[in-house]
């Protein structure tokens, strides 16, 4: 099971740096009207959701990434909120932009990928000793009881 959980921090960490290299091609095509090889923008979207999906895709990637080099403890938390954000704005494309039905599982799918990414980065054992999110727990329970 440890060998698993390697390959899937493993996999985490290649995905936020295919997000942190997705954000920022997408904010340069965004910002400069330059296409990056593919065009990244939706013309489905209003610049403005555009803005934000860029942001926290980048922010994901960004985010996840200097958690795991720097050892960061807040990583899990952060990742759990960025995760949150990201499913927010996922259902406001979906639900308001999306016009066919193909987007509905894939919908479903993200959904259930931000919350097994979050259930793992929390409660998984290499997850608990790569960013010593034990110590947020205990200093956690600590305060509470005092």
């Amino acid at each position: 099971m440890r060998f698993l959980s390697k390959v899937y921090m493993t996999l985490l960490l290649l995905a936020a740096i295919g997000m942190l290299i997705w954000g920022l091609a997408g904010f340069f095509e965004y910002f400069t009207g330059i296409v990056p090889g593919i065009s990244l923008q939706n013309a489905a979207y209003p610049s403005g959701v555009q803005f934000v999906h860029w942001l926290l895709i980048s922010i994901s990637g960004g985010v996840f990434l200097y958690g795991y080099i720097a050892r960061w403890k807040w990583t899990p938390i952060a990742m759990v909120l960025v995760y949150s954000n990201l499913a927010f704005l996922c259902t406001i494309q979906t639900f308001d932009f999306m016009s066919d039905q193909w987007g509905y599982p894939q919908y479903f799918s993200e959904i259930v990928l931000y919350v097994i990414h979050s259930l793992f980065l929390l409660l998984s054992p290499i997850s608990k000793a790569r960013f010593g999110f034990n110590q947020v727990i205990d200093e956690g329970k600590r305060k509470f009881n005092q």
